[in-house]
């Protein structure tokens, strides 16, 4: 299992998406266009939820100066 960073270089926010994306070998575009179409398609406070899933895992996964 590859080990999460925060992307330095590839982001738009705080580098989570990007991270990730780099992480498993995604594109950081589709990965973000996912996290925004979960927050939005699903009915109830889903927003919120990944917003605070978003922030927390900003918290708690460090960042990687190589990308």
């Amino acid at each position: 299992m590859p080990k999460l960073y925060r992307a330095r270089h590839d982001r738009k926010f705080l580098g989570v998406c990007g991270g990730i994306a780099r992480s498993y070998g995604y594109d950081p575009t589709l990965v973000r266009i996912g996290t925004v179409v979960l927050a939005i398609a699903i009915p109830g406070p889903s927003l919120i939820a990944t917003l605070a899933v978003y922030i927390v895992l900003a918290a708690i996964i460090p960042v990687n100066d190589t990308y």
